[in-house]
């Protein structure tokens, strides 16, 4: 490259055109041979998504990422650069990215046609090769395409009906790179026009101006589903000219949405040097999100981006961290009482229907999380019958007895260690329960399942939890009353 400075040294190096669509194809039929992975960090879409996507970039498709928010789909088109040649040729100070071999500008083919093997050339790296732009009401056709420069016309002294006086828009300048037009049904249908004439005839239609432009550039549009058939409206021969429509998804366990979590949150997972993260915590946030997917306070259309449980982990550990820091201690454990930290991040990622306003987000928020442990719960723990037999102990009948006999228990949110854990081990029969059905959890596991059992049998209705200003109290209503009988 750096020997590489004009079109004459490009000559004798050997190099020969391509589009990007060739390029993207090549280096993908490359890995595939070598058995390498093009799309790092997808996880969960080994045998869907990504499939279709090699299929697409082979079949030299434009692409429609067609999913919820939240499902990877800008993600994926910026991961398709790494496809791209690490360096491409671009004639100097061509605003469209001009092939030196094959240009495509009057600039270019002036400036080629008065130096010819002379003429400089400039390398473009596969980073700057990405142009992205959101669709929403107010772009125009001069934002994509361009438009009449009245400024240049003035200072260059041009005619109006000279093709110089044009300005260039994004597509324009996407030439040769990979364009993503996010949300494409919110786009305008006569903006869909001109984006037509660019993919089938390829024109560039400027105020009067027809300009042949065989503009190669790698379109990838995203959409939500319900927009897309429903609210929004696609041009039916823009829609026909998208070669491969390929569907993205939510991860479909909770041991994919973890790993998808973890590898996003590696920030906040960093301080765990000093703050212990029970594995028991992971299921939880992760629970959360599939539980807000299938809720009917939640707005299916909408869907629950995989963000939630990025951005809830994150508050998560940010609360223990606030506490280590007020207590002035070394080392904590998360614990079941900083879930309530986790409410603010849930709040701002779900679309509530009209019942779920109704109870308001807080309220959804609590429940959602009350839900999760509750569908946990069995996985450890005998599994709670709704009618017990008369006569028969159950398993949790000694611990609900501490509590029916007018005890209760109070976590602060601010309690230190020695306080969290000496409050739990007050309970006698919490204790005896974790040792006889978890013998072999470590300590700060041990005292993380003592708080997940009771938030359990409050999630299951054998127990009464109240949220005070600042921590959690539990109780036995039933009992309280009849003591006092």
């Amino acid at each position: 490259m750096k020997e590489i400075k004009n079109i004459g040294d490009l000559k004798k190096s050997g190099y020969k055109s391509k589009t990007i669509r060739d390029e993207l194809s090549d280096n993908l039929k490359n890995n595939l041979r070598l058995n390498e992975k093009s799309f790092k960090g997808l996880i969960g879409y080994d045998n869907t998504v990504i499939p279709d996507l090699e299929r697409a970039i082979l079949s030299n498709h434009n692409i429609n990422l067609l999913g919820l928010r939240g499902q990877a789909k800008t993600r994926i088109a910026r991961q398709m650069t790494e496809l791209l040649d690490e360096w491409v040729p671009v004639v100097e100070g061509s605003e469209i990215n001009d092939d030196p071999i094959e240009p495509i500008s009057d600039f270019a083919k002036e400036k080629i046609k008065e130096l010819g093997d002379k003429t400089p050339i400039s390398w473009m790296h596969r980073s700057e090769r990405f142009y992205e732009k959101l669709a929403t009401p107010d772009v125009t056709v001069a934002d994509l395409i361009g438009d009449i420069d009245p400024i240049k016309a003035a200072t260059l002294k041009l005619s109006y009906a000279d093709e110089r006086v044009i300005h260039f828009g994004m597509i324009p300048r996407a030439h040769r790179c990979i364009f993503v037009l996010n949300e494409l049904p919110d786009l305008q249908a006569r903006i869909q026009v001109a984006l037509f004439s660019i993919l089938q005839e390829k024109e560039v239609q400027i105020r009067g101006f027809k300009l042949r432009l065989p503009i190669e550039c790698q379109l990838i549009f995203t959409a939500n589903p319900e927009d897309y058939t429903n609210r929004g409206s696609i041009v039916t021969p823009l829609k026909d000219r998208i070669g491969s429509q390929i569907l993205t998804h939510y991860p479909h366990n909770r041991s994919l949405a973890k790993e998808i979590t973890v590898q996003e949150a590696k920030k906040a997972i960093s301080k765990t040097d000093k703050i212990y993260i029970p594995e028991l915590a992971y299921d939880i946030i992760e629970q959360i999100g599939f539980e807000a997917r299938k809720s009917d306070y939640i707005d299916h259309k909408s869907g629950v981006s995989a963000r939630m449980s990025i951005t809830s982990l994150e508050n998560l550990i940010s609360s223990a961290e606030r506490r280590l820091l007020i207590n002035n201690e070394s080392k904590t454990t998360i614990r079941l009482s900083d879930f309530s930290a986790v409410i603010s991040a849930i709040n701002g990622k779900v679309e509530l229907v009209y019942e779920g306003e109704q109870e308001g987000a807080e309220q959804i928020s609590y429940y959602l999380i009350s839900q999760s442990i509750k569908t946990i719960f069995p996985e450890f723990f005998p599994k709670i019958e709704k009618l017990e037999k008369p006569d028969v102990k159950g398993p949790y009948e000694e611990l609900l007895t501490w509590f029916f006999k007018d005890n209760q228990l109070y976590i602060d949110d601010n309690f230190n260690d020695d306080e969290y854990k000496n409050t739990l081990k007050s309970i006698k029969p919490l204790e005896k329960f974790i040792k006889n059905y978890k013998p072999n959890l470590i300590d700060n596991d041990k005292y993380f399942m003592m708080e997940f059992l009771l938030w359990g049998l409050e999630a299951n209705k054998k127990l009464n939890k109240y949220r005070s200003m600042d921590g959690f109290e539990f109780k036995d209503n039933l009992g309280s009353y009849i003591s006092k009988l």
